[in-house]
């Protein structure tokens, strides 16, 4: 009886471990590392399967600890008690401090294990890709902390969205130098397409939140901008990502089959229809993140099927 109940308690702490991570999102960063890999296919080189696996594993604890970092800094400044009309599970957070079902300390405690943890994966990778791989791996593991915790706390400070924005086109670059072993500028643009839309992500998940949000002083760029000019902004996001990846294709930079990704373009534009008119009655908006983070995936994922083609 002892050994099942001990297994049942572990398995409980691995079930409320996962719920802390919010796994539904962590397809992002997923697409992000097969968009790096796959551009450094599309350049011929070889590609190795376990650093390949490697990279994904610690950008998935990355963003599982990046978003403990961010329960854990709205628990504290109550963004995530006052947001009673969040679209759940897309806003307001994963609820499991407001619930009662893990403490606000557990969260940073977590997160710190997870930090660790890439650390000690990224100095592997280091080792067989390349000293600025480092410098990759602790700009985004920074930009991760900055954008919940104080003191700059960017997603307070209408700077979030860039944050996070950077943050997943780092996961890009540092996926291609891991296989290629140095810097080259196709992962750049196409980390440039890709990063835009998940900005746009966090741009989307603003509207629901903006109430509670100006309540506690988080200045998202919805509470700054207002919800009419916030869409607007999305809208021209979506299609600058778009036009930039379409640009580079004549430019040489990314092959044709990259065109590919335009797929996501209907998805986007819809998105930004939807908040446009909706823009004032976030309750309504469902289906406009539901679209964002559609988008966002599948272009991504297009996007790397070109790049792999074009290396074939």
């Amino acid at each position: 009886m002892w050994l099942s109940d001990f297994l049942l308690s572990r398995l409980h702490r691995l079930a409320l471990a996962l719920r802390m991570a919010r796994p539904g999102f962590l397809v992002i960063t997923a697409v992000g590392c097969l968009i790096g890999v796959a551009s450094a296919a599309s350049a011929g080189s070889g590609v190795s399967g376990l650093r390949a696996l490697v990279t994904l594993v610690l950008a998935l604890l990355a963003h599982a600890a990046a978003n403990m970092l961010n329960d854990h800094a709205d628990a504290l400044n109550g963004a995530d008690a006052a947001n009673t009309q969040g679209l759940f599970p897309f806003t307001g957070g994963s609820r499991l401090v407001q619930s009662g079902a893990v403490p606000a300390s557990a969260m940073l405690s977590l997160a710190q294990v997870l930090l660790a943890l890439v650390a000690a994966g990224g100095l592997w990778l280091a080792l067989y890709s390349g000293p600025a791989l480092v410098l990759v791996g602790l700009a985004g593991v920074l930009l991760g902390w900055a954008y919940s915790m104080p003191p700059l706390a960017l997603m307070s400070r209408g700077l979030g969205e860039l944050a996070v924005g950077l943050a997943w086109g780092l996961v890009v670059v540092g996926a291609d130098y891991v296989q290629r072993g140095h810097f080259a500028p196709v992962p750049l643009v196409a980390a440039a397409s890709y990063a835009l839309l998940i900005a746009n992500i966090l741009v989307a998940n603003g509207f629901p939140d903006a109430v509670p949000d100006a309540q506690v002083g988080k200045r998202t760029l919805v509470v700054r901008l207002g919800p009419e000019r916030a869409a607007w902004l999305y809208l021209v996001l979506a299609v600058w990502a778009h036009a930039m990846l379409a640009a580079a294709v004549p430019m040489r930079v990314l092959p044709q089959s990259a065109l590919w990704a335009l797929a996501a373009l209907p998805l986007s534009i819809a998105a930004a229809i939807l908040l446009l008119r909706g823009s004032h009655r976030p309750e309504r908006l469902r289906q406009a993140l539901v679209l964002g983070i559609a988008a966002a995936v599948v272009h991504g994922l297009a996007l790397a099927a070109g790049l792999w083609w074009a290396g074939r």
